[in-house]
């Protein structure tokens, strides 16, 4: 596993990145190195185990809190360093390139996409989440399929990839991301997307002011719409709407703020503001748009 002085430095150079980097050009900001694997693990499916084709992870939430410099991670500003229109989105592409860039030296220089929507995507139109991330295929950081298509993403799980990741997605690291430092029972499977079922922006205020702000304030910035990186189960629950086994859309977490909640609660509490309010901390979907 990279060390944390490591992966301290690839965050600083990809903070120090410029903001003329577009949502539609190389987000990473890293100096791209070859490098060994930081991962092992056997082939699987047409993927292969040496990294070559990592195209998938769910942002880790030690990942997170390094390159945040916060405990509680992010919340909903993504911005990342990034200014202007569409800062959002190109921020939330560099963390996920840096987080790539983490796990397997080189990774990140590949065109790294969050899977969020937003009201306007710095053109003054609406970005779809699905629209940003390729055709497929995608593998995990160990070479397992996660899904071969566009339309193999398109349900309440991935259809078609490998069994063993459809209902706990793997973080950066390849780790199954539901219990990933073996602690015991973890409730974190609430990740940011924005996004309806079918990878849409799912309503204008349901994205933390397109992924600028996390201040708490409701009023303001609204409550994002998140998706299940591993099934709940249920029904709609609070915030209603898909049912809780949808990984693009399941519930509307209760604010924008930082946040970390990984014991049960039952759903977002209503008293709380953040992200994590409904059993998580603010993480998100990287898909590369080449394997």
């Amino acid at each position: 596993m990279t060390s944390i002085r490591a992966m301290a430095a690839i965050a600083l150079a990809c903070a120090a990145c410029g903001s003329d980097s577009s949502s539609n050009g190389d987000p990473t900001g890293v100096d791209a190195a070859s490098g060994s694997d930081a991962a092992s693990g056997s082939d699987a499916g047409s993927g292969s185990g040496n990294g070559e084709s990592f195209s998938f992870f769910v942002t880790s939430l030690k990942g997170l809190q390094l390159l945040s410099n916060n405990p509680l991670g992010f919340g909903g500003d993504l911005s990342y360093g990034e200014t202007g229109a569409g800062a959002g989105l190109r921020g939330a592409d560099k963390i996920c390139a840096a987080l790539a860039e983490s796990s397997l030296p080189g990774a990140g220089a590949k065109p790294w996409r969050a899977f969020l929507s937003v009201r306007d995507g710095g053109e003054g139109t609406p970005v779809n989440a699905i629209d940003r991330i390729g055709s497929g295929p995608w593998y995990d950081r160990l070479g397992r399929l996660l899904a071969p298509s566009l339309a193999d993403l398109m349900g309440t799980r991935p259809a078609n990839g490998d069994a063993t990741i459809r209902n706990d997605f793997p973080n950066e690291l390849g780790v199954p991301n539901h219990d990933p430092d073996g602690t015991g029972d973890v409730d974190n499977h609430d990740m940011l997307t924005g996004s309806n079922t079918s990878g849409g922006l799912y309503a204008a205020d349901a994205n933390c002011l397109d992924w600028t702000a996390n201040a708490g304030d409701k009023a303001l910035e609204g409550k994002p719409r998140v998706g299940h990186s591993w099934p709940r189960g249920g029904g709609g629950g609070p915030g209603g709407g898909g049912g809780q086994d949808n990984w693009m859309s399941s519930l509307t977490e209760s604010g924008c703020a930082p946040g970390v909640n990984l014991v049960e609660m039952g759903g977002p509490q209503a008293s709380s503001n953040t992200v994590g309010s409904g059993g998580g901390y603010g993480g998100f979907y990287c898909f590369s748009t080449t394997p």
